[in-house]
């Protein structure tokens, strides 16, 4: 062990999922199939708006940007669970959980300005369809993109100025699959009080804020439609509920996180499987099954390479 930013900690032990060889196999397989599926589902989402020239719509763009976000989310603690699965020494330098840290804090800072502007797409989309492109400009859309990267990296780096220089000096285990600023916290050699809190203030702030506003445009979003027609009310509710079902399934891990702070129990850990794992697989899933114009899309993609082997 050596000195390493006030602290005698070289290395955090990651506590995983499960010790049993069953187990082990299980999970192994399992998350294994699951990340194949979100690299190669989201990708593909990526592809085929990229190339699908009726998809260039701020819409789709901003869904093209979403799938890479996920792929990235995953990326930062998919594979090194895992590789932990598979060995018996489950460890992480203390500069790979600050890395791990400062990455999954700055994709969820991104992926939450990203459904913002998603639901401000469809609020426009529905609300004020006249004004839709003019307001939804390929400029506007590049800003909220843009502005998603500065407001993740901000989050990450605001956090991360207030833990990176606590003196740990052990323990050193970790009882998660993943390194996050509660976690560590409690492993530093001092008050870590003051410090929870204001993770939790703005990680929590961030989070509730972020998925009110979401739930508020969609109340905005149904009340309109209502009072145009209530037939069309049905329409809507078929649109924003790959939406609806994207936020819930990503905000209730965070939310359970950060607004009930630092949790004593390991069950936050299973919940966030949901996050680096469930939601991202299922977003290709929610996002073209459930969407007309994507299977169009992949039915004129099917087309193109059925002609290429005739060819």
């Amino acid at each position: 062990m050596y000195r390493q930013n006030g602290s005698m900690i070289s290395e955090f032990v990651l506590l995983g999922l499960s010790s049993s060889w069953e187990t082990t196999i299980f999970l192994t397989l399992t998350f294994s199939l699951l990340y194949v599926g979100i690299i190669l589902g989201n990708l593909f989402i990526v592809f085929l708006i990229i190339t699908d020239s009726h998809l260039q719509s701020p819409m789709y763009f901003l869904l093209a940007n979403l799938s890479f976000i996920v792929v990235g989310l995953s990326t930062t603690a998919v594979p090194k669970l895992i590789s932990d699965i598979l060995n018996e020494c489950k460890v992480i330098s203390f500069q790979g959980c600050m890395t791990q840290i400062c990455f999954i804090h700055i994709m969820g800072g991104v992926e939450m300005v990203l459904l913002i502007a998603m639901a401000f797409d469809r609020y426009m989309a529905i609300c004020k369809p006249l004004h839709y492109l003019n307001i939804m400009s390929p400029k506007r859309c590049v800003s909220f993109v843009a502005l998603g990267w500065v407001v993740g990296v901000v989050h990450a780096m605001f956090q991360f100025s207030f833990v990176v220089n606590l003196p740990f000096c052990g323990p050193n285990k970790i009882d998660s699959f993943y390194c996050d600023f509660p976690r560590v916290i409690k492993l530093a050699c001092t008050d870590g009080t003051k410090f929870e809190f204001v993770i939790a203030a703005n990680s929590g702030f961030m989070t509730m804020g972020t998925f009110f506003l979401l739930l508020l445009s969609y109340v905005f979003i149904l009340i309109t439609v209502w009072k145009r027609s209530s037939r069309d009310l049905s329409k809507a509710l078929v649109t924003l509920s790959a939406h609806i079902t994207v936020v819930v399934l990503f905000f209730t891990p965070c939310m359970f996180l950060y607004v009930w702070p630092f949790p004593t129990t390991s069950v936050d850990k299973y919940l966030f499987i949901v996050d680096f794992a469930i939601t991202p697989v299922l977003n290709p899933v929610i996002y073209t099954l459930r969407n007309k114009d994507m299977k169009i899309a992949i039915t004129r993609l099917n087309k193109k390479r059925y002609y290429v082997r005739l060819c």
